[in-house]
Parts: structure tokens; C-alpha cells; sequence
């Protein structure tokens, strides 16, 4: 690993990241680079080939890209929830839908726990504050394992004296190289959407139809679609989403049994893309703190961790 300081020398000049101190990590053919800013992963590659979406030294992640999510992921309604039937208000960082967004750690820099050449832990406090009054830490461990996969866990612990309310996610945006985006077929196998509002908060469930069916494979090409799908099918305790093209091979994210949700978002607006698209794992959907759906409470001094991760195959065609 080549760790990194916000700033750099570079040919007499310092070199600056917005997102803090970069860690390199590499295994093989396969590359990857985390971020102190939201635990992030800002890039990963084999060979070259990039798999995910990445951005310039002067950018935070835009569109949330490679973000890890605590104490929730995805959205509050109106950033307000009950808890023991007091009213909890959250900061409103989504000002245009009037929802507090991807929890409390975004803007948060990681303090570094451990690294090797192919690994980094990370974590961050999350201290009590108005709307979320409980003192939690938040551990990301990146590591490039044998098979030159990437693979991420993420642990929540409390370490308040009460019970703590939470779902965590990851925002990734796949890609397969230069292959455009449009040009790609995803494969998602998901029986259950949840129904949004404009402001997308789920009001219901229902099959999987049209667009938002991806279990035999759908073509991105102009779809537009921001949707949590449920009943995932797991195959040896990991549920698994493919982003495929002829003759370009296979990335795929994958995601463990404490993963019930992930949310699949065609964006129009990243930089230098056409489009990109996101595959974020998730336990549990938007408004999880008013719904209950996915929502788990952490007793005084426990744990809980999600894994999910990143492989490329290079052979495999659609």
C-alpha cells in the first residue's frame, strides 16, 4: 500500500485531494484506492480496467460515488423519526426533498486503524448529536483478496448505553471498462421493488415489472430508473448483480445475508459519462427509521458487520 497525506509533492508542487489521505492498495493485476473522506472507494481496476466510476484530485465523490453510509443509508423523511415517541429531527441535507440523506459520516474523514499492502481499515465516531442521540463507531475494512477481488466489510458497534436504531450501505457506480454505460446489460435477481413518492420514499412493495426487472438481464440504454429491490436470491450466502457486454466481460458486486436491499440508480448527470450506474448494497431501504422495513436496533456495547464486494471476470459474456 502507498498511503498519502491530503497533500503530496509533485514535480516541486504539492498534490491536493479533496478527500483527504488516498490509500493505494494493490494485489496482482488489481488496484484499488480508498479515501480518509467517507471511508470512500474511489477507484478499483484490474489489469487497467477500470470497474468503478472515479473522480479528479479537486472532487469530493460526486453523486456520492464509493461512499459507505452509517448510520443510515439513503433517505429520512424529513429527516424526522419517533424514538420512545419523542420526535427526533435530523439535519435536512437534501434540501430539494426536504430529506435528511446517507447518514452522519459523508462529510466525516476516517482515521486509519490498519493497512497492508493490499488492505486498509478505517473507522469513524459517530458522536450524539440532535436527531441521533447515540455514540456509535464505524470500522470499513477494504482488502484485494487471493482470487483479485474486492471485498469490503463493514462494521457498526455501539457504544451507547441504550439500544441504537441504524441501517448501513455502500454507494458504488459500476462500470466495465470504456465500455459506455447504455451499452451494458444488467442482471439483478430481485423479486420485490419498493414503490416511491417524488420525493422517493417507499409507500409499498410490488413485483419486479418493466424497468425495474433485471433477473434475465436488462439493456441500460436509455432507462431511467432510482429503485431498492428486495428478495434477492442468495446462492452460497451472497446475492450477486452483473454488469456484463459482449466481448467486455463481467463486473459484478456482491453482497452477504445481512444485505437484504440494493438500490440500482441510472444517473444522467456524472461528470464525463453519459451516464453511470450505481449498484448500492444496503440493510435496509429509505425511510427505514419511520418504516421499520430493514431498520435493526444495536443492544449497549454490540456489533454488527455487512460485507459486500467487487470481481471482474474477463472471460464471461452476456
Amino acid at each position: 500500500m502507498t498511503p498519502s497525506s491530503s497533500q503530496e509533492p509533485v514535480a516541486g508542487q504539492l498534490r491536493s485531494f479533496a478527500t483527504g489521505r488516498q490509500y493505494e492498495l494493490q494485489r496482482g493485476d488489481a488496484a484499488a484506492v480508498v479515501t480518509e473522506l467517507a471511508a470512500g472507494l474511489r477507484s478499483f481496476s484490474r489489469g487497467g480496467v477500470l470497474l468503478t466510476e472515479t473522480y479528479g484530485d479537486d472532487q469530493i465523490p460526486p453523486g456520492g460515488a464509493g461512499i459507505t453510509l452509517a448510520p443510515w443509508a439513503n433517505r429520512v423523511e424529513d429527516g424526522a423519526w419517533q424514538l420512545d415517541g419523542r420526535k427526533q429531527q435530523l439535519d435536512i441535507t437534501e434540501v430539494s426533498r426536504n430529506n435528511a440523506s446517507h447518514g452522519l459520516l459523508r462529510n466525516t474523514g476516517y482515521a486509519l486503524v490498519d493497512e497492508s499492502p493490499h488492505s486498509v481499515t478505517l473507522e469513524a465516531t459517530i458522536f450524539p448529536q440532535h436527531g441521533y442521540p447515540f455514540l456509535a463507531r464505524h470500522t470499513v475494512r477494504y482488502e484485494l483478496t487471493a482470487g483479485l477481488g474486492l471485498a469490503v466489510r463493514q462494521t457498526l458497534t455501539n457504544h451507547s448505553a441504550a439500544p441504537a436504531p441504524f441501517v448501513i450501505g455502500a454507494h458504488p457506480y459500476l462500470r466495465l471498462g470504456d465500455t459506455p454505460v447504455e451499452d451494458l446489460v444488467l442482471t439483478v435477481k430481485a423479486d420485490t421493488r419498493l414503490l416511491a413518492d417524488e420525493r422517493l420514499i417507499p409507500r409499498s412493495a410490488a413485483p419486479v415489472e418493466g424497468d425495474t426487472d433485471f433477473r434475465d438481464g436488462r439493456h441500460i440504454g436509455d432507462l431511467s430508473v432510482d429503485v431498492a429491490l428486495t428478495g434477492l436470491a442468495f446462492d452460497g450466502g451472497r446475492a450477486r448483480h452483473v454488469l456484463s457486454a459482449p466481448g467486455a466481460g463481467s463486473v459484478s458486486l456482491w453482497q452477504d445475508e445481512a444485505c437484504g436491499y440494493v438500490h440500482v440508480f441510472v444517473s444522467t448527470v456524472y461528470p464525463g459519462r453519459s451516464r453511470a450506474l450505481a449498484v448500492e448494497p444496503m440493510t435496509g431501504p429509505a425511510n427505514a427509521f419511520n418504516s421499520g422495513d430493514g431498520l435493526r436496533w444495536l443492544a449497549a456495547g454490540e456489533s454488527f458487520s455487512m460485507q459486500w464486494g467487487i470481481d471482474y471476470d474477463p472471460a464471461t459474456e452476456a
